[in-house]
């Protein structure tokens, strides 16, 4: 056998044969993760009327979901870098469908409150674990296809949220109302659970020196400066304080900044290593993720508009927006290709949404009061075809120079920007919307307003795109070393890598 013959066998054999199996499986973490976050949404009122809940109540059963997702998401990539992913991932995923169970039989506002809170900590253990584990288990000319799946399956699950809700409240199986909703979790967690089980490796970054707990804690402290007052600023009038707490934001991100660097000098194990924040790619693909996934606070305005303003029922409402994930199943299947481009498609994408969003708004307006599914078609189709553009090649190009030893890191940097984008546009398009609605204006104009500021950020997004690195995108593959110099190492039955000496043999 030829030298190449011999590194090429030996580089193939460092992958599972059962590696998209195994991704299928985990990728219902991410799935279980954004169907959770909006399907409360369309079960709200029935919420209210079961458990006598007030709006503010409310208001903390679908926030205390976002807080502790984003608080734990740094806390998440770290205990799976440290512990090992696959471990952390299933542990996350078991406690979240106890935490689903808990919140499905809640019997007061409360209990249901903080089984939320539960929720969302737990798929922040688990949902980091499954991109750390692609970038390790899959070879470079897999990984474009493989991070597409991934990013497309958060636009998925943002519209199975709403369709899943309606589904399960118009059954209203077992005569339990809203209570499926979340008992839906337990068969899936489970099937999930065992496929896990039987398909994925253990993977994890050695030579990880202590846990960083000063360091979570500040990160933690920064993130709910940021998110505490987007989430709950409207319900509380806009106090004075939170505004001083989105002020404080930069301040104490900056610090965390600088302990993880000091960290990192004392030889020791940050939760992000500082040099990530080094790469134009990085930086730049977290800016435009936020305010990419600022967008998807459209799916408020519409899904509030069309049961308050046009009459329509969960279900219907539900059944609308399926025509979005249409589109993004037109779009996955040309999307991975473009991916080479670069910004150039992330500026595309961006800008064929805001086109889709065009078209919404100006329907919405249009067919104020008799406003059809079918009318609506047409805009959710080009808007899903703009978020399969952008979804898994922004991913993409966040880890395009990132090394695999490395994605824990940079797994938790990336879901966090989606999570802090979502909670923000959320906070801000639901301003809008409903300072507009509660003005004594009719439902339609405070969906068109609301829709107009969306399409303001999906420009915004798009100019960002700028802010990436130009050039074709190239994966890296190294052996190990990751830019805080700690290699990977995965157990299993994988045979061992190839090591820079045997790699040497290829001419």
């Amino acid at each position: 056998m030829t030298g190449q013959a011999l590194a090429d066998e030996r580089e193939a054999g460092r992958y599972s044969p059962r590696r998209w199996a195994a991704l299928a499986i985990t990728l219902f973490a991410v799935l279980m993760d954004m169907v959770d976050n909006t399907v409360l949404n369309v079960a709200l009122p029935s919420v209210q009327a079961d458990l006598g809940a007030s709006s503010s109540q409310l208001e903390w059963a679908v926030a205390g979901y976002t807080l502790a997702f984003a608080a734990a998401m740094l806390t998440g990539a770290r205990l799976g870098d440290q512990f090992g992913r696959r471990r952390i991932y299933l542990l996350g995923l078991a406690g979240f469908v106890v935490a689903s169970t808990l919140a499905g039989a809640a019997v007061n506002p409360e209990m249901l409150i903080a089984s939320r809170v539960l929720q969302g900590a737990a798929a922040a253990m688990m949902v980091p674990q499954v991109l750390a584990m692609l970038q390790i288990e899959f070879p470079k000319s897999e990984r474009p296809k493989a991070m597409s799946l991934y990013g497309l399956t958060f636009a998925v699950g943002g519209i199975g949220g709403p369709l899943l809700g309606g589904v399960l409240l118009e059954a209203d199986l077992f005569g339990l109302d809203w209570r499926p909703i979340f008992y839906i979790n337990i068969p899936v967690g489970v099937a999930a659970f065992i496929g896990a089980l039987l398909l994925t490796r253990e993977s994890r970054g050695e030579k990880l020196r202590g846990f960083d707990g000063r360091g979570t804690l500040i990160a933690t402290a920064g993130l709910l400066c940021l998110l505490f007052p987007l989430v709950e600023g409207r319900e509380l009038g806009w106090p004075w304080w939170t505004f001083a707490l989105m002020a404080a934001c930069p301040l104490v991100l900056w610090l965390f900044i600088r302990y993880e660097q000091r960290i990192s000098d004392l030889g020791r194990s940050p939760i992000i290593a500082p040099s990530l924040l080094r790469h134009r790619g990085a930086v730049g693909g977290l800016l435009v993720a936020i305010l990419f996934f600022c967008g998807m606070a459209y799916q408020l305005v519409m899904t509030v508009h069309l049961q308050v303003g046009e009459g329509y029922s969960p279900l219907r409402t539900g059944l609308t927006m399926v025509a979005f994930t249409v589109g993004v199943g037109i779009g996955s299947g040309f999307a991975p290709r473009l991916m080479p481009l670069g910004r150039r498609v992330v500026f595309l994408g961006c800008s064929i949404m805001a086109v889709g969003m065009v078209i919404i708004t100006v329907t919405v307006d249009r067919y104020a009061g008799s406003l059809e599914p079918w009318h609506l078609a047409p805009g959710m189709i080009v808007s899903g075809l703009g978020m399969a553009m952008v979804a898994g090649t922004l991913v993409n190009i966040v880890l395009a120079k990132v090394p695999r030893s490395a994605s824990g890191s940079a797994s938790s940097l990336v879901n966090t920007a989606i999570q802090v984008g979502v909670a923000t546009g959320v906070a801000v398009v639901a301003t809008v919307y409903f300072s507009v609605l509660d003005g004594g204006n009719p439902p339609a104009e405070a969906a068109v307003t609301g829709l107009w500021t969306v399409v303001g950020l999906y420009v915004l997004a798009g100019l960002s795109a700028f802010v990436l690195p130009p050039g074709r995108v190239e994966l890296v593959e190294d052996d190990g070393e990751d830019v805080s110099g700690s290699p990977t190492t995965s157990t299993g039955d994988r045979p061992p890598a190839v090591s820079r000496e045997e790699a040497a043999v290829r001419p």
